[in-house]
């Protein structure tokens, strides 16, 4: 065997909550009938292995920042009062050196946002079910703009937790103000209004096999023992609770008879979503079918429950593959990603805490990964806006010094700890916009933002700038970064009700950057 293929895994995974505590008790345990099929393939294929359980992010920090293993077989799903944190494993796997299998933090928490996903869907053009977003403490509206029947669900939640026959509603009015007072109440979370398509629903198991995502099945969910009242739906017992109607009567059928054209679309229109929401490892698309057989995407699942009874372990075996192939693959996958060895830091300099003064530079590829991994930790920027993000940075890196968009980025001991980004305004003479600033938690205090901000203000002037404009949100949590900006002596000029949100406006703050007089130049 050779050296790459026996490094040491560890296999992190979060307690579950005892059981009096969980509200969903089987779905908690569920996590650690995972472990145990994982630690079996690894036993089979002679890997070097440790299993470790966390409860909370800063102990899933801990022990990542201290275990010796190069490759983390990341199995974290959740933590109490914590709907977010487990998504975070991975940047912070990453932020030690450390290889993991599955998606990254970026599409974790895109897929994780029911309305976040279907946004993101419907903005490249595939089909999705029309939806509408309740936030939490607001009433369902009594009318909405597509007709019924529509199912509520948990905006942030998955395994169809908060999900039975009673989040079904043929209509607008009680019943489903009902269950959006529900979701708001017992998971605490904005509920998502979604039309209920049809009656029949696929799903579709996709895994990255030697770079290249594949589909390896298409499951259809039988409902023909479903009396036409009842909803025909995958819903919590039908996942978790064995024993009841829907668990015993929701068999998944391995091809779905459906015509071979639907199903080459729907494998397609699965790809598709891996492509958008930027999958990687192994993911489950859910389709739901309308009476015409058009297929519409549900959700984009990365990282699904891996059980060996689950569906996406059923369609590992449909495809001619055993279980522990899965857990090969991955560990293939995570063993490429490996990053390089870096150079150890000086005994002085052992932490962001321990460097010298912030140094400024332009952009550089290297730079755009940890980029990305700091505005995700900020815990500022929607998944929406990391997506943004992304691109610009990539148009930075395309277009270099010369496009329109001007990137620097803060590095204390070499790590990138700050990024900026600057570009002019169209259709204007002199004036800039602050198109993102962004700096990492563990380095803010440090004058990060101000040195960044003050080499944007120098490019501005070397351009002939005379205006720098500012735009941000006028939510509570950013009146430190408003106040950021009044210490440099930015201006709040006006400010837009519901802009960016109902109840998030967009504050405008300018700063007039350029020479005072002509005599100034000279």
């Amino acid at each position: 065997m050779s050296k790459a293929l026996s490094l040491p895994v560890l296999i992190l995974h979060s307690l579950p909550l005892s059981t009096d505590a969980a509200v969903f008790e089987e779905s908690e345990m569920g996590v650690l009938t995972q472990v145990r099929a994982v630690e079996a393939d690894l036993d089979r294929l002679h890997r070097s292995h440790r299993t470790l359980a966390v409860r909370s992010l800063v102990e899933a920090l801990q022990a990542l920042e201290s275990a010796p293993e190069p490759i983390v077989f990341n199995l974290v799903e959740g933590f109490t009062g914590d709907t977010e944190g487990a998504q975070l494993i991975p940047a912070i796997a990453g932020s030690f050196g450390k290889s993991y299998t599955g998606n990254d933090t970026a599409a974790l928490l895109r897929t994780l946002d029911k309305w976040e996903t279907n946004s993101i869907l419907a903005r490249s053009g595939l089909p999705v079910p029309p939806a509408i977003r309740v936030p939490q403490g607001a009433t369902c509206p009594s009318r909405l703009p597509f007709p019924g029947p529509y199912i509520v669900k948990p905006a942030a939640s998955d395994a169809s937790e908060g999900i039975d026959f009673d989040s079904v509603a043929p209509r607008t009015g009680p019943r489903l103000a009902t269950a959006v007072r529900r979701v708001h109440a017992q998971i605490r979370q904005d509920a998502l209004i979604e039309k209920l398509i049809g009656r029949r629903e696929l799903n579709a198991a996709l895994m990255e096999i030697n770079g290249k995502p594949q589909v390896l099945a298409v499951a259809e969910i039988d409902f023909t023992a479903f009396a036409a009242h009842q909803p025909a739906i995958i819903d919590y017992a039908a996942k978790w609770q064995k024993n009841t109607f829907t668990y015993d009567h929701t068999p998944r059928v391995y091809p779905p008879h459906i015509p071979r054209r639907l199903l080459r679309e729907v494998e397609q229109i699965a790809l598709r979503a891996w492509e958008v929401m930027r999958c990687r490892d192994y993911a489950r698309v859910d389709f739901r079918l309308d009476e015409n057989l058009k297929p519409f995407i549900l959700e984009v699942n990365a990282n699904p429950d891996i059980s060996p009874d689950s569906g996406f372990s059923c369609s590992v075996r449909d495809a001619g593959f055993q279980h522990v192939d899965f857990v090969r693959f991955l560990l293939a996958n995570a063993q490429r990603r490996q990053p390089r060895p870096k150079k150890r830091p000086s005994a002085n300099k052992t932490s962001i805490l321990d460097a010298g003064a912030p140094q400024i530079r332009r952009l550089e590829p290297s730079d755009r990964d940890s980029i990305l991994l700091l505005l995700e930790a900020t815990r500022f920027f929607r998944p929406d806006e990391i997506e943004v993000a992304r691109e610009v940075l990539d148009n930075c890196l395309e277009k270099g010094p010369g496009g329109h968009y001007q990137s620097f980025v803060a590095t204390l001991d070499q790590r990138p700890v700050g990024w900026a980004c600057i570009g002019p305004t169209p259709c204007t003479l002199g004036t800039f916009d602050v198109y993102w600033i962004a700096v990492d938690p563990a380095a803010q205090g440090r004058g990060v933002g101000r040195i960044l901000m003050q080499a944007a203000e120098q490019l501005m002037r070397e351009r002939d700038g005379r205006v720098s404009v500012v735009e941000t949100s006028g939510r509570p949590q950013y009146e430190s970064t408003r106040a950021f900006y009044r210490r440099l002596d930015y201006q709040e000029v006006a400010q837009l009700a519901d802009f960016y949100a109902p109840g998030d406006d967009k504050v405008i703050l300018l700063k007039n950057i350029g020479l005072s007089s002509v005599s100034d130049r000279v």
